[in-house]
């Protein structure tokens, strides 16, 4: 294994799941507002689960989007 390769290339998958992540988001967020469906000062909670089935990897990581 080339461990510079490897580290380039999770931390490429995690640029790309961070930018399109906050993308949809703050898309659904815009969504929401526009609709009435949020008021603007809400905390949402969030959940995102990491899977790599080849290694029968699943992991959930939960935190907070807050508003405001």
């Amino acid at each position: 294994m080339d461990h510079e390769t490897f580290n380039l290339s999770i931390r490429k998958f995690l640029k790309m799941v961070g930018v399109n992540s906050q993308r949809e988001i703050e898309q659904a967020v815009f969504s929401a507002l526009a609709a009435g469906q949020l008021k603007g000062d809400e905390t949402l909670q969030a959940r995102v689960t990491l899977e790599i089935p080849q290694l029968n990897l699943k992991v959930p990581f939960e935190g907070e989007v807050k508003l405001k």
